[in-house]
């Protein structure tokens, strides 16, 4: 079984095939590495694909301490991975928790990022919703702990942003909801309890986002409403993005549409490989990173 092992002595699962330009995927929360199946499939034609496992979702280790698990260090296990496997540089690809971790690692270590793609990012992100996500997920994790994975994939798992799978594609959400309850509730509540109720709100990060130099494309359903906000914050504070709002589409994009998505990703990638993925022009940019005003 192929595993890295992070800074901290965490041992992460992987799965690679393909060779060429190295791509990274990072999964969200309800899901794996098994989440990016039809992007592996895609993109193993051409690129280098490397799928992991965060910790706590086995086969990676599930550390029983809360304080393994925290932004930074998903943030830096997907560092781990690329220095683990001799890539210095690569396309990263984040969905929801793992947009998050891509953010953050953008942020930190975008020399080691040939682009960055965050999709799905932002919940609990905006101020007024903050501190409800925190307690949501504090009960949620508690609930896991206490009522199982299934108990949390069948209800968790058919939230409102995530129907729109059902709604599409019956057979693959089965699938969704039969990987989602396989889960580990030690590991899924100790993420959530470390790195999701603790993460920093995006609304806080704006300078940071700013210095993003890296080229970013940013992903949002239409139907996802939690994200979309914070990815029109996104796309005006970082200069380098792009936004791309996906049509009746909900939370699990790279899923419910997979050939748009992937399109999306493979024209993205080819601009930024051929040096055609410049910065926004400085002259079309709002004032205010809140919208086209002249005050914050």
């Amino acid at each position: 079984m192929p595993t890295v092992t992070a800074d901290d002595g965490v041992r992460l699962f992987f799965e690679e095939t393909g060779s060429g330009t190295p791509i990274l995927f990072v999964h969200e929360f309800a899901g794996d590495c098994r989440s990016w199946e039809p992007q592996l499939r895609h993109f193993s034609r051409r690129y280098r694909c490397i799928a992991y496992n965060a910790r706590g979702y086995p086969p990676s280790d599930v550390p029983p301490q809360i304080e393994s698990y925290s932004q930074a260090r998903a943030r830096d296990d997907a560092r781990c991975v690329l220095d683990a496997l001799g890539i210095q540089r690569a396309h990263v690809v984040g969905l929801s928790m793992g947009a998050f971790a891509t953010l953050h690692f953008g942020i930190a270590y975008g020399y080691r990022a040939l682009s960055i793609t965050v999709a799905g990012c932002g919940y609990g992100a905006h101020p007024a919703l903050h501190a409800q996500f925190q307690a949501d997920a504090r009960a949620l994790a508690k609930r896991m702990l206490e009522e199982g994975m299934a108990k949390t994939a069948a209800t968790y798992g058919h939230g409102p942003s995530r129907v729109q799978l059902e709604a599409k594609d019956p057979r693959g959400f089965a699938e969704f909801i039969r990987n989602f309850s396989g889960h580990s509730a030690q590991g899924s509540a100790n993420t959530m309890l470390g790195c999701q109720a603790q993460r920093p709100s995006l609304y806080t990060l704006v300078d940071e986002m700013a210095r993003i130099d890296v080229p970013t494309l940013i992903v949002a359903g239409d139907e996802d409403d939690a994200t979309l906000e914070p990815s029109l914050l996104m796309k005006r504070a970082i200069h380098t993005a792009a936004l791309a709002v996906l049509p009746k589409s909900g939370h699990v994009l790279n899923l419910e549409e997979p050939e748009l998505f992937n399109r999306l990703l493979e024209d993205f990638f080819h601009q930024v490989e051929a040096a055609r993925w410049a910065p926004r022009d400085a002259k079309s940019a709002p004032l205010s990173i809140w919208g086209p005003s002249d005050k914050p």
